[in-house]
Protein backbone atom coordinates (compact mmCIF):
# COMPACT_ATOMS: atom_id res chain seq x y z
CA UNK A 1 0.00 0.00 0.00
CA UNK A 2 0.98 3.82 -0.40
CA UNK A 3 0.53 5.64 2.74
CA UNK A 4 1.29 8.97 3.89
CA UNK A 5 2.02 9.99 7.12
CA UNK A 6 1.70 13.40 8.23
CA UNK A 7 3.80 14.49 11.25
CA UNK A 8 7.73 13.38 11.90
CA UNK A 9 8.00 13.44 16.04
CA UNK A 10 8.40 10.29 18.21
CA UNK A 11 5.28 8.25 16.95
CA UNK A 12 5.30 9.42 12.83
CA UNK A 13 9.14 8.26 12.86
CA UNK A 14 8.53 4.84 14.56
CA UNK A 15 5.16 3.99 12.93
CA UNK A 16 7.15 4.47 9.68
CA UNK A 17 9.91 2.49 10.00
CA UNK A 18 7.29 0.20 11.51
CA UNK A 19 5.34 0.24 7.75
CA UNK A 20 8.71 -0.04 5.92
CA UNK A 21 9.90 -2.81 7.48
CA UNK A 22 6.11 -4.07 6.62
CA UNK A 23 6.80 -3.44 3.22
CA UNK A 24 4.57 -0.51 2.49
CA UNK A 25 6.08 2.50 0.61
CA UNK A 26 5.63 5.63 2.79
CA UNK A 27 6.45 9.13 2.75
CA UNK A 28 6.30 11.51 5.50
CA UNK A 29 5.64 15.29 5.69
CA UNK A 30 6.93 17.21 8.21
CA UNK A 31 7.12 21.20 8.57
CA UNK A 32 10.59 21.27 10.36
CA UNK A 33 13.17 21.13 7.90
CA UNK A 34 16.35 19.59 10.75
CA UNK A 35 13.62 16.47 11.37
CA UNK A 36 13.07 16.15 7.81
CA UNK A 37 17.01 15.66 7.51
CA UNK A 38 18.02 13.52 10.36
CA UNK A 39 14.91 10.68 8.83
CA UNK A 40 16.28 11.32 5.33
CA UNK A 41 19.62 10.07 6.79
CA UNK A 42 18.31 7.50 8.48
CA UNK A 43 15.58 5.90 5.85
CA UNK A 44 15.89 7.85 2.92
CA UNK A 45 14.76 10.46 0.48
CA UNK A 46 10.75 9.62 1.58
CA UNK A 47 10.25 13.23 3.72
CA UNK A 48 8.79 16.12 2.05
CA UNK A 49 9.11 19.66 3.44
CA UNK A 50 5.99 21.18 4.07
CA UNK A 51 2.10 21.95 5.69
CA UNK A 52 0.17 19.20 5.75
CA UNK A 53 -2.78 20.98 5.91
CA UNK A 54 -1.81 22.68 2.27
CA UNK A 55 -3.25 21.37 -0.86
CA UNK A 56 -0.07 21.31 -3.16
CA UNK A 57 2.06 19.78 -0.73
CA UNK A 58 -0.27 16.68 -0.27
CA UNK A 59 -0.30 16.83 -4.43
CA UNK A 60 3.61 16.82 -3.83
CA UNK A 61 3.04 13.81 -1.71
CA UNK A 62 1.23 12.04 -3.94
CA UNK A 63 -2.22 11.77 -2.17
CA UNK A 64 -4.15 11.38 -5.24
CA UNK A 65 -2.59 7.58 -5.16
CA UNK A 66 -2.13 7.00 -1.35
CA UNK A 67 -4.07 4.21 -0.05
CA UNK A 68 -4.33 5.24 3.60
CA UNK A 69 -3.20 9.04 4.98
CA UNK A 70 -2.21 8.69 9.10
CA UNK A 71 -2.09 11.85 11.23
CA UNK A 72 0.20 12.23 14.23
CA UNK A 73 0.95 15.62 14.86
CA UNK A 74 0.78 17.01 18.40
CA UNK A 75 -1.95 19.97 17.30
CA UNK A 76 -5.41 17.86 16.43
CA UNK A 77 -6.93 21.19 14.45
CA UNK A 78 -3.77 19.90 12.29
CA UNK A 79 -4.71 16.51 11.84
CA UNK A 80 -7.95 17.57 11.35
CA UNK A 81 -7.56 19.45 8.24
CA UNK A 82 -5.24 17.33 6.66
CA UNK A 83 -7.49 14.87 6.97
CA UNK A 84 -10.65 16.27 5.37
CA UNK A 85 -8.27 17.61 2.45
CA UNK A 86 -6.60 13.79 1.97
CA UNK A 87 -10.74 12.66 2.32
CA UNK A 88 -12.37 15.15 0.43
CA UNK A 89 -9.69 16.47 -2.35
CA UNK A 90 -7.85 13.63 -3.21
CA UNK A 91 -10.72 11.28 -2.32
CA UNK A 92 -8.52 8.96 -0.19
CA UNK A 93 -10.01 5.51 0.92
CA UNK A 94 -8.53 5.51 4.79
CA UNK A 95 -7.75 8.63 6.85
CA UNK A 96 -6.26 7.80 10.38
CA UNK A 97 -5.75 10.79 12.96
CA UNK A 98 -4.09 10.64 16.53
CA UNK A 99 -6.46 13.06 19.07
CA UNK A 100 -4.59 14.56 21.44
CA UNK A 101 -7.43 15.79 23.36
CA UNK A 102 -9.96 13.31 24.13
CA UNK A 103 -13.08 15.54 23.91
CA UNK A 104 -11.89 16.28 19.93
CA UNK A 105 -12.84 12.61 19.06
CA UNK A 106 -16.78 13.11 18.26
CA UNK A 107 -15.91 15.54 16.01
CA UNK A 108 -13.64 13.88 14.12
CA UNK A 109 -15.83 11.11 14.12
CA UNK A 110 -18.61 13.46 12.58
CA UNK A 111 -16.00 15.03 9.99
CA UNK A 112 -15.63 11.70 8.72
CA UNK A 113 -12.20 10.74 9.67
CA UNK A 114 -12.29 6.73 9.56
CA UNK A 115 -10.31 5.80 12.76
CA UNK A 116 -9.53 8.29 15.90
CA UNK A 117 -6.91 7.01 18.16
CA UNK A 118 -6.49 8.96 20.91
CA UNK A 119 -3.31 9.37 22.77
CA UNK A 120 -4.61 9.60 26.48
CA UNK A 121 -6.39 6.22 26.04
CA UNK A 122 -3.03 4.84 24.57
CA UNK A 123 -1.38 6.32 27.96
CA UNK A 124 -3.94 4.84 29.98
CA UNK A 125 -3.97 1.20 28.38
CA UNK A 126 -0.13 1.17 29.63
CA UNK A 127 -1.17 2.46 32.76
CA UNK A 128 -4.04 0.28 33.59
CA UNK A 129 -1.78 -2.74 32.54
CA UNK A 130 -0.27 -1.90 35.57
CA UNK A 131 -3.03 -1.46 37.24
CA UNK A 132 -5.32 -4.49 37.44
CA UNK A 133 -7.94 -2.47 38.97
CA UNK A 134 -8.64 -0.21 35.90
CA UNK A 135 -10.03 -3.15 34.10
CA UNK A 136 -11.47 -1.68 31.05
CA UNK A 137 -9.61 -0.09 28.04
CA UNK A 138 -11.33 2.04 25.24
CA UNK A 139 -9.74 1.22 21.85
CA UNK A 140 -12.03 3.34 19.40
CA UNK A 141 -15.25 4.79 18.58
CA UNK A 142 -17.21 3.08 15.47
CA UNK A 143 -17.87 5.93 13.66
CA UNK A 144 -21.50 6.59 12.34
CA UNK A 145 -22.83 4.81 15.85
CA UNK A 146 -22.81 5.54 19.39
CA UNK A 147 -20.66 2.13 19.80
CA UNK A 148 -17.18 1.24 20.81
CA UNK A 149 -14.52 -0.99 21.21
CA UNK A 150 -13.19 -1.76 24.58
CA UNK A 151 -11.49 -4.26 26.27
CA UNK A 152 -11.86 -5.42 29.81
CA UNK A 153 -9.27 -8.29 31.53
CA UNK A 154 -10.93 -10.56 33.83
CA UNK A 155 -9.58 -10.97 37.14
CA UNK A 156 -8.90 -13.82 38.96
CA UNK A 157 -11.53 -13.72 41.80
CA UNK A 158 -14.54 -13.05 39.17
CA UNK A 159 -17.56 -14.99 39.64
CA UNK A 160 -17.04 -15.56 35.28
CA UNK A 161 -13.72 -17.61 35.55
CA UNK A 162 -14.31 -21.56 34.41
CA UNK A 163 -18.00 -20.29 33.22
CA UNK A 164 -18.83 -21.10 29.19
CA UNK A 165 -19.87 -18.12 27.50
CA UNK A 166 -22.87 -18.85 26.48
CA UNK A 167 -24.22 -18.93 30.65
CA UNK A 168 -22.73 -15.34 30.68
CA UNK A 169 -25.42 -12.67 30.97
CA UNK A 170 -23.68 -10.47 28.87
CA UNK A 171 -25.97 -7.12 28.16
CA UNK A 172 -28.10 -6.82 24.92
CA UNK A 173 -26.45 -4.08 23.72
CA UNK A 174 -22.91 -5.49 23.76
CA UNK A 175 -21.00 -8.22 21.61
CA UNK A 176 -17.68 -10.27 22.71
CA UNK A 177 -15.29 -10.07 19.53
CA UNK A 178 -12.80 -12.36 20.70
CA UNK A 179 -10.85 -13.37 23.43
CA UNK A 180 -7.27 -12.81 24.10
CA UNK A 181 -5.68 -15.55 26.42
CA UNK A 182 -3.24 -14.83 28.84
CA UNK A 183 -0.78 -17.19 27.09
CA UNK A 184 -1.00 -15.02 23.69
CA UNK A 185 -3.61 -17.02 22.24
CA UNK A 186 -6.40 -15.42 20.31
CA UNK A 187 -9.54 -17.19 20.74
CA UNK A 188 -13.10 -16.18 18.37
CA UNK A 189 -15.51 -17.01 21.02
CA UNK A 190 -18.98 -19.45 20.92
CA UNK A 191 -21.12 -19.94 23.36
CA UNK A 192 -19.20 -23.30 24.65
CA UNK A 193 -15.45 -21.20 25.21
CA UNK A 194 -14.38 -21.24 28.39
CA UNK A 195 -13.28 -17.75 30.09
CA UNK A 196 -10.35 -17.50 31.95
CA UNK A 197 -8.48 -16.16 34.68
CA UNK A 198 -6.57 -12.77 32.96
CA UNK A 199 -8.51 -13.29 29.67
CA UNK A 200 -8.68 -9.88 28.05
CA UNK A 201 -12.19 -9.91 26.17
CA UNK A 202 -13.10 -7.32 23.62
CA UNK A 203 -16.10 -6.23 22.79
CA UNK A 204 -18.65 -3.81 20.76
CA UNK A 205 -20.93 -2.15 23.29
CA UNK A 206 -22.45 1.06 23.79
CA UNK A 207 -21.19 4.40 25.97
CA UNK A 208 -23.89 3.54 28.31
CA UNK A 209 -23.72 -0.06 28.68
CA UNK A 210 -19.79 -0.70 29.18
CA UNK A 211 -20.31 -0.32 32.65
CA UNK A 212 -22.77 -3.42 32.91
CA UNK A 213 -20.48 -5.12 30.69
CA UNK A 214 -17.27 -4.48 33.23
CA UNK A 215 -19.92 -5.60 36.34
CA UNK A 216 -20.42 -9.05 34.12
CA UNK A 217 -16.97 -9.49 33.39
CA UNK A 218 -15.15 -8.55 36.64
CA UNK A 219 -17.64 -8.99 39.45
CA UNK A 220 -16.54 -11.46 42.21
CA UNK A 221 -18.77 -14.04 43.71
Amino acid sequence: MYIIVVGAGKMGYHLTKALLKDEHEVIIVERSAPKCEAIREELGSMVIVGDGCEESVLREAGASRADVFITVTGVDEDNLVACQIAKHRFQVGRTISLINNPSNEKLFVELGVDVCVSSTDIILSHIEEELPEHSLVHFMALRGSNREIVGIRIPPDAAVVGQVLGEVPIPDDSLISFVLRKDGTLVVPDREAILGSDDEVVAITTAEGEEALRDVLTGIA
